[in-house]
């Protein structure tokens, strides 16, 4: 892929958007343009962390705990606000989570050790990286309220919002398969709470697809998890200027 189409792609992800254009010379040379597969295998656990990946418009990731009887949860999810990989740590960066592609699509993947050169070279793509290392923690330990406070409606509601803000799409394509594993929620619970976001007229689901259709009314049924990792990246990594509108809502990640 040739770097003019990484340069045109670059402000595609809220991260890399927001690395200073005088540093941008210590990534973009060795950033290649990929397409993620859905399912896709980025890293199992206790693998270094290798190469990262910076997800584009309609690419989401997530970071999935396995038990030992074989049930998933999602931990995180990572879409064009941010990455997935070594982003904190230094030397060998063993995974503790799988990470697998929710929503397949294309990404800008770099070597984890070219980051590395970079949050050395630069204290601002350090600081940069810092911050966004700060909001994913946000968002796992709300995760951790959130499963443990609200109900799976208000949950469904909140993984909702979050993966369009994520993709940048009108229709997700997700089965309640899918669903049910990232929320750690049998199929038939997904079926109730997504026939009631349904009847409510607030989503449109067919067969692997769902259509957000009322996204006022949604923000207004979802839990406060949502708004709060929202208010938290937004002061920790503000929007680029050009960004700043979203499609999706002043408060979108």
């Amino acid at each position: 892929m040739t770097g003019s189409e990484v340069r045109r792609r670059w402000s595609g992800n809220r991260l890399l958007a927001a690395v200073p254009i005088s540093d941008r010379r210590l990534l973009e040379p060795h950033v290649q343009l990929v397409d993620l597969a859905h399912r896709q295998v980025l890293f199992e656990p206790e693998e270094d962390v290798l190469t990262t990946h910076f997800p584009l418009t309609g690419t989401m990731a997530a970071l999935v705990v396995t038990l030992e009887d074989g049930k998933t949860a999602e931990a995180a999810s990572i879409g064009r606000e941010g990455a997935v990989g070594g982003i904190v740590s230094a030397g060998h960066k063993p995974a503790f989570a799988r990470a697998v592609t929710v929503i397949a699509g294309p990404a800008l993947r770099v070597e984890t050790a070219r980051i590395e050169f970079a949050k050395e070279a630069s204290s601002a793509v350090r600081h940069l990286f810092e911050r966004y290392a700060d909001a994913l923690m946000a968002q796992l330990l709300q995760s951790v309220t959130c499963n443990a406070a609200h109900s799976q409606q208000q949950r469904l509601a909140k993984w909702l919002l979050m993966t369009q803000d994520r993709v940048g799409l009108a229709e997700l394509p997700l089965t309640q398969e899918i669903i049910g594993e990232m929320l750690g929620a049998h199929r038939s619970t997904v079926i109730r709470a997504t026939r009631s976001l349904q009847d409510q007229g607030l989503i449109h689901y067919r067969r692997g697809r769902i259509i957000i259709v009322n996204r006022p009314g949604l923000e207004q049924r979802v839990c406060e998890c949502y708004g709060a990792v929202v208010r938290y990246f937004n002061r920790t990594i503000p929007p680029a200027k050009s960004t700043r509108k979203s499609a999706r809502g002043r408060n979108s990640v």
